[in-house]
């Protein structure tokens, strides 16, 4: 179990994070020292120190040669691996993996033509078809760079001393203090890539200026000695964090690297606690919360995802907790890594990528959903460069903070500031506010259903985006222009209830905006009903010719609704029941609407609902719900129609099933795209 945990971490390409993983493994593992020993704990800088005195009596050996690659790219130091690569490769060693990853030595080195000549080679020589095909895409990749390659509308700029000749990284701005991750005090030092723990330090900000005299640790709440904490996210009101911490060692412990989540509460912060979002076996960090605080972003290395590292997002349940998450599918995830996600007020995501189309090691980027479709673009040069670049956030519309540890900086990684001069950023954000509704039982008018777990779906029932109504019933969620949506809720003892809604033909047209952003809204409400056993509930609008049981067209439609409604609601079993006006005598009204209930029962038996699930009951005329004639003997033709009528009533309510996991099932693939947060 421990050698795996070195093998998993080893097969991660992630920069300054990585040690905290190292660093799990390395508590836990004992073994031969040496040169392969030390490689085999993922002590990397120890490894390669022993391998270079191995170097000096036979400096071209392929094994050692490679190894010394290895020990530098899985301590993200791939510029340094390149020459060990290459002797080992020229000297006969042998790897596919190997020259992959010389490739992208040879991309973090700017030698682009060399690195796809180097990937056209081993598509031609390899038998490995998924390293062929990663290969295929890197070749795309690097093409695309090299045609498409310009420069962007970001002015970048530094900051001053903040840097130090230490990693100073992924800033977060909380009420007027900056907030960043760095390795600059600790004295202890671990042997992945030879530099100390990290923690978390805040200075004061004023304006675009960080006070550097301001810089502070923060407490021991949140810094543990001889322990890695990394990145973290405030809610925009700055009273909840979370953050990312490795492993202390202990039996007791966590096995990975996971996400902690503290409250401010009475003027104190809270506990940290484990988020149970988080995979006891996987690699959890880089948090990020989306505007209303109720969509929390991360990435993560779990089993399920496209490769490497995934973002993913966890939305805010009705008890307050964040579970349930979800890959934000391919569109943003590839078999590289992902990480660093960031949401800005206008709802788009930026994230970091080594598998998107880049310019060598970690890239930015950003995600933006309109009209149905995700788009994902690199922010060009200056923003990147051929070494690492994420960790972005803004601080108002133009300007904001990210992290590289391009040549130039202090030292490691260094915070950069940036200026976003597009020319044209003015944004319509729709945003659908809704209500959850159920009748009162004595008056049955609707009031207040506060929990109620909502999916925004598009037509295809892909989950685009999560949440909980509020005590007031409200809940909100942003959409797209000229799009249609389904809305699903679903709350214990009320039936799942689905309502369409749609934006098309609603866009206000980009020549119209006159303010850089323009927000329209929509209201929506949807009502649900409570489970009660032997209720009847009449379902309009089915029909039937006279003297007939043939569905009609018109009784098709409805029910197909019924077939989906039941579909909705596993956990019910139904009675159909048809029921006549008086014309007829009662023994052929019974055997009328006995046939009617059986065709419509066998309808929907035909749309695969289990045949257990549905019964079918003729009642002919002896449940009439209005007089089938007037006082005076004369016929009543309304009181006949309402008559005629089809019910249903639940006669058996299990409340171990619900639609609700077969969601999470689906929610769990990863096919499914980006929020519209």
């Amino acid at each position: 179990m421990m050698n795996e945990c070195c093998i998993k971490l080893r097969s991660l390409l992630l920069m300054g994070v990585i040690a905290m993983l190292a660093f799990s493994c390395a508590q836990k593992i004992s073994g031969p020292k040496g040169a392969d020993g030390s490689f085999e704990l993922g002590e990397y800088d120890v490894a390669i120190e022993a391998y270079q005195k191995m170097l000096e009596d036979r400096p071209n050996d392929p094994r050692v040669n490679f190894q010394i690659a290895e020990s530098y790219r899985l301590s993200n130091r791939l510029k340094q691996a390149s020459g060990f690569y290459e002797t080992a490769f020229e000297n006969g060693f042998v790897s596919d993996s190997g020259r992959y990853y010389y490739a992208s030595s040879l991309k973090a080195l700017e030698q682009y033509n060399d690195a796809v000549e180097t990937l056209n080679a081993l598509v031609d020589d390899t038998e490995n078809v998924q390293l062929a095909n990663r290969a295929r895409e890197e070749v795309d990749n690097l093409n695309q760079i090299n045609n498409n390659g310009t420069e962007s509308y970001y002015e970048i700029f530094t900051v001053g001393p903040i840097n130090t000749a230490a990693a100073e990284y992924s800033p977060v701005v909380s009420n007027g203090e900056i907030y960043f991750t760095s390795n600059r005090h600790d004295s202890k030092v671990y042997n992945t890539t030879g530099t100390p723990f990290t923690d978390i330090y805040k200075a004061k900000l004023n304006g675009d200026e960080i006070d550097v005299s301001s810089v502070e640790i923060l407490g021991d709440l949140i810094n543990l000695p001889g322990i890695n904490e990394g990145t973290l996210a405030f809610t925009s009101d700055g009273n909840t964090v979370v953050f990312a911490r490795g492993n202390d060692g202990s039996k007791k412990g966590t096995k990975e690297v996971n996400l902690y989540i503290s409250r401010y509460r009475n003027g104190d912060w809270s506990e940290p606690e484990l988020l149970a979002v988080n995979d006891p076996n996987s690699w959890d960090s880089s948090p990020a919360f989306n505007r209303n605080g109720r969509t929390l972003y991360f990435a993560s290395n779990r089993p399920g995802g496209m490769g490497g590292v995934d973002l993913y997002a966890a939305t805010l349940d009705g008890n307050g907790r964040f579970s349930n998450a979800r890959n934000l599918g391919s569109d943003i995830n590839t078999p590289g890594n992902e990480m660093f996600p960031y949401v800005d007020d206008d709802g788009r995501l930026f994230f970091a990528s080594n598998g998107h189309a880049g310019y060598g090691g970690l890239d930015l980027f950003v995600a933006v959903r309109r009209d149905g479709k995700t788009t994902v673009d690199n922010l060009g040069t200056p923003m990147n460069s051929s070494e690492d670049d994420f960790g972005l956030i803004y601080t108002s519309r133009t300007k904001g903070f990210y992290t590289s540890n391009r040549d130039g900086g202090q030292g490691d990684d260094d915070i950069y500031g940036f200026i976003d001069n597009s020319p044209d950023r003015k944004i319509v954000n729709y945003i659908l506010a809704g209500r959850t509704l159920t009748p009162d039982s004595a008056t049955q008018a609707n009031v207040v259903l506060e929990e109620v777990r909502l999916r925004l779906m598009d037509t295809q029932e892909n989950v685009l985006a999560e949440a909980t109504s509020n005590e007031d019933g409200t809940f909100e969620f942003q959409v797209d222009g000229e799009q249609d949506y389904l809305i699903i809720g679903e709350k214990p003892d009320y039936f799942t209830t689905r309502i369409n809604f749609s934006t098309m033909g609603e866009s206000i047209p980009v020549e119209q905006l006159v303010e850089e952003i323009t927000t329209k809204n929509f209201q929506t409400e949807l009502v649900m009903d409570r489970i009660i056993l032997e209720k009847a509930i009449v379902v309009e609008n089915i029909y039937y010719d006279y003297d007939s049981a043939n569905i009609r067209s018109d009784a098709a439609v409805e029910l197909d609704k019924l077939a989906r409604f039941l579909e909705d609601n596993p956990e019910i079993k139904i009675e159909l029941g048809s029921h006549t006006d008086s014309r007829g005598n009662d023994e052929y009204n019974r055997d009328l609407s006995q046939r009617r209930a059986e065709s419509a029962v066998n309808y929907i038996i035909s749309k695969g609902v289990d045949k257990n699930r549905i019964r079918a009951r003729g009642y002919g005329e002896s449940l009439p719900i209005a007089p089938n004639t007037n006082p005076d003997g004369s016929d009543n033709p309304d009181g006949r129609q309402k008559n005629r009528r089809t019910e249903i009533k639940v006669f058996e309510y299990n409340k171990d099933t619900g639609r609700m996991e077969e969601i999470e099932e689906m929610r769990s693939q990863p096919d499914s795209e980006l929020d519209d947060n």
